[in-house]
């Protein structure tokens, strides 16, 4: 059975939706709604204190952030996106158009076809996260979306020239510099300066969130995302060092970001405490990641790699990092997750920020239901059908006997105007 050495924040807690969070953000989006431009301009003020002649960049303003970065940042960006176009490009081409005669002379099929129109926020205030650039806007454009545009909020007083130069290597179509719920309704909602787009994705902090959720059916989105998540699973084969970086290093993102520890060694479960309150007296960003670790911290102790994998798959975590004797049962037997890390030679932040895969995936236990960003969240998967006067009475004959059934008379016209035409016999 497992024993929990350390407890975080009860699940409820975690949950609960901030009321405040929700009414601030429904009250923005209706003033978005009602006054456009001026108001984003009014909260970009108000929240970011950044108020420039024109939120969209002009291609002069882009091509001057590329001098604000050295050749090697510019090429350490560029090698990160083609590692994902790559990877996103492997995906496209796994999702086929298929056309199939299922019946004689009846022809079925189905056409991916990429959305019209994406907009993609990238986060910039506590961290300038220039790899949501790559993730959301890379893969939009490998999807074939004939408009992406990005937008990410001010960074001390300035577009971020590194977010800039991302969002512009990756392909955007438009970039602005809005940020938070202001940006997300911009996109989303549309104003006299703005065309509205088709989906929003993109990461951000509990309003973000809660504005693409509030949002979601007026426009698609990729995910309810939550706060970072990680899981290590691990043994006696990998030391406490280990299991605290890899634990830390995804805390930092937010005082709120659960680092859970699942093991079948209780003395490892030990020695990973003890070397977590070790490395928080020398990690610079510490102050966040120790009260992550404080409030939504957990170890857990099983007694074998089943009962590991039914309390993961109950975790249902973003990010499942194993470094265990034989990884690859994890991958054979695990259900929920947003992404694994196999073997203690990867790890999370390979995936967050170069490897490839995408790095935006489900939270709050949303792994049950549905992976992460890929460029199939851009394509909408949309079928067609072409039969012949034979298949026509061939299928009417039935359709006709079931729309009797269900007493949808209209539906059953439908079924037997070809009927008479064609040769067949109302039922």
């Amino acid at each position: 059975m497992a024993r929990y050495l350390k407890h975080g924040i009860d699940a409820a807690t975690k949950l609960q939706t901030d009321s405040k969070v929700r009414e601030i953000v429904e009250n923005i989006l209706a003033d978005l709604e009602a006054r456009g431009d001026d108001a984003v301009r009014e909260y970009s003020e108000k929240f970011d204190n950044w108020s420039p002649a024109s939120y969209r960049l002009s291609r002069e303003e882009i091509d001057a952030c590329y001098t604000e970065l050295s050749d090697r940042e510019k090429e350490d960006i560029r090698f990160a996106q083609q590692q994902v176009r790559n990877f996103a490009q492997i995906q496209r081409d796994s999702m086929k158009d298929v056309e199939v005669e299922t019946l004689p002379g009846v022809i079925l099929g189905h056409k991916h076809i990429p959305v019209n129109a994406v907009g993609c926020y990238v986060p910039g205030g506590k961290y300038p996260l220039i790899a949501s650039a790559h993730m959301s806007v890379v893969t939009a454009k490998v999807a074939g979306v004939p408009r992406v545009i990005a937008s990410a909020p001010a960074f001390e007083g300035k577009p971020h020239p590194a977010i800039v130069v991302a969002m512009d290597m990756a392909g955007a179509d438009e970039i602005y510099t809005v940020g938070g719920v202001q940006a997300v309704g911009m996109m989303a909602i549309g104003t006299s300066s703005v065309a509205p787009v088709d989906v929003i994705v993109g990461p951000g902090n509990a309003f973000v969130a809660e504005a693409k959720r509030q949002l979601f059916g007026r426009v698609g989105i990729d995910l309810f995302a939550g706060p970072t998540e990680t899981l290590v699973i691990a043994d006696e084969t990998v030391d406490g060092e280990l299991c605290a970086a890899d634990l830390l290093g995804q805390a930092e993102h937010g005082p709120n970001s659960p680092a859970v520890l699942l093991t079948n060694s209780e003395k490892l479960a030990n020695d990973t405490i003890a070397e977590v309150e070790r490395q928080l007296t020398i990690l610079p960003t510490a102050e966040i990641a120790g009260k992550a670790w404080a409030d939504y911290g957990q170890v857990i102790v099983c007694d074998s790699y089943e009962e590991m994998v039914q309390v993961a798959d109950d975790i249902a975590s973003e990010h499942v990092q194993v470094m265990t004797q034989d990884p690859q049962y994890f991958l054979d037997n695990m259900t929920n997750y947003g992404a694994l890390f196999l073997g203690e030679q990867t790890n999370v932040s390979y995936g967050d920020k170069v490897i490839g895969t995408n790095h935006t995936l489900p939270t709050n236990k949303a792994a049950r239901y549905t992976g992460g960003l890929w460029v199939g969240k851009y394509i909408k998967t949309c079928t067609y059908q072409r039969i012949n006067e034979e298949a026509s009475v061939t299928v009417g004959e039935y359709c006709s006997r079931l729309c009797r059934m269900e007493g949808f008379m209209g539906h059953k016209e439908q079924a037997d105007i070809r009927l008479r035409r064609y040769g067949g016999t109302p039922g």
